[in-house]
């Protein structure tokens, strides 16, 4: 799975790693029911090197203190695959589900208190279309939308902000191996 995260803390990433979008890739199981249910658990990893910044009058300063940001999604979805009679190879589909990501955020020069790892629970939606090239590969593609509230807005510039989600939107390509 390799997708593109547009981040909901816009001003925190911009201001870090010059962009509020970044790569993530990962795997997962998905188990399919009579065809049309399906449970999946996923898991994915983005990590980055950016630099400290702070917030002053609506204008953001990079202080030159280099960190590295490693955020690790798993997440366990359900949902409905809809087979429509007259394009058997399409499957469009649908789903939700929980998802937990661990943030992780270090400097080489990072003084007692601030290295941050913490997890947090948050709630994903997803929707989609698979294409099977094969009775036994396909390849989807699906946007998915995820609220992790209460990693950001504690500290730093997200406090700053007032940024508290850590979710955002994804536009997501999986490569299927199985019915």
């Amino acid at each position: 799975m390799g997708a593109e995260d547009a981040f909901a803390a816009t001003d925190t990433f911009k201001a870090v790693f010059g962009r509020s979008y970044a790569p993530f890739f990962g795997g997962g199981l998905q188990v399919a029911f009579h065809g049309k249910y399906y449970v999946e658990v996923a898991a994915s990893r983005f990590q980055q090197n950016g630099q400290r910044a702070f917030l002053y009058n609506g204008q953001t300063f990079s202080l030159g203190i280099p960190l590295t940001a490693t955020i690790t999604p798993l997440e366990i979805t359900g949902g409905y695959r809809f087979r429509p009679r007259r394009m058997p190879r399409l499957r469009p589909y649908v789903g939700a589900g929980l998802t937990s990501y661990q943030y992780e955020e270090s400097s080489a020069f990072s003084e007692p208190g601030d290295t941050l790892s913490t997890r947090q629970a948050g709630l994903v939606a997803v929707g989609g279309l698979e294409f099977r090239v094969h009775r036994y590969v396909g390849i989807s593609a699906d946007v998915e939308g995820a609220r992790v509230p209460g990693i950001f807005g504690q500290g730093g510039i997200s406090k700053d902000a007032g940024e508290s989600n850590l979710g955002g939107v994804s536009a997501r390509f999986r490569l299927i191996i199985g019915r």
